[in-house]
């Protein structure tokens, strides 16, 4: 599943995609997030790592964003 995530986040354009510090700077917020299971967003139930990657995206914690 991760090498299909990566895949994925190497075939957006850089204008979709967030710059590396942005994207594990998210990564890193939502590692400590108590939604977070298996890598799956128990709030939206995307994969953060791809969501992560996409610079218009949020978290979608609307009552406590992460970032």
């Amino acid at each position: 599943m991760l090498a299909d995530i990566e895949s994925r986040i190497n075939k957006l354009t850089p204008q979709e995609r967030a710059d590396d510090d942005v994207y594990s700077h998210r990564l890193a917020l939502c590692q400590q997030c108590d939604n977070l299971i298996s890598g799956v967003c128990m709030k939206c139930g995307c994969y953060v790592e791809f969501r992560a990657a996409f610079i218009k995206q949020k978290c979608p914690d609307t009552r406590d964003r992460k970032w």
